[in-house]
């Protein structure tokens, strides 16, 4: 007890800001041909360490266009902050979840996902109903 008789609060751990993560070059926007009908997944480069499975903590950096005209949708490559998730979570949207299966620790992939595995028939921000995207996205590091 204080002199006054209050209970002090309890010890309250100091939280870190957030790191402050490089900013990357945006990467060469890729827009693919016909109908996205599946997931598709294209490592740019592999990364090192063990692959990434559900339950794992990742911390991304990311590049989201629209497959049909590759108009920027969001993005934090030019940015100094990092996406982390759990993966398989549901915290994000299905073609992730699948997508960055078995990636590694520094590596890049492109994921190109069907409407169905993004926002599906829902307008979400500047992404309309029924839009299939591509992403490009950069595992950090897992937590």
């Amino acid at each position: 007890m204080t002199r006054n008789g209050d209970t002090p609060a309890p010890d309250i751990q100091q939280l870190e800001p957030p790191q402050k993560e490089a900013v990357l070059p945006a990467p060469e926007v890729y827009k693919p041909e016909g109908d996205v009908t599946e997931l598709q997944t294209t490592d740019l480069s592999e990364g090192v360490g063990e692959p990434v499975k559900a339950g794992d903590r990742l911390v991304m950096k990311y590049y989201g266009t629209l497959a049909s005209d590759g108009t920027v949708f969001d993005e934090n490559y030019t940015k100094e902050t990092a996406f982390p998730f759990t993966l398989g979570s549901g915290q994000v949207i299905k073609g992730w979840d699948q997508g960055l299966v078995g990636m590694k620790p520094g590596g890049e992939r492109r994921l190109v996902i069907p409407s169905e595995l993004a926002y599906g028939e829902t307008e979400r921000g500047s992404i309309p109903a029924n839009a299939d995207l591509v992403f490009v996205v950069k595992l950090l590091r897992v937590q």
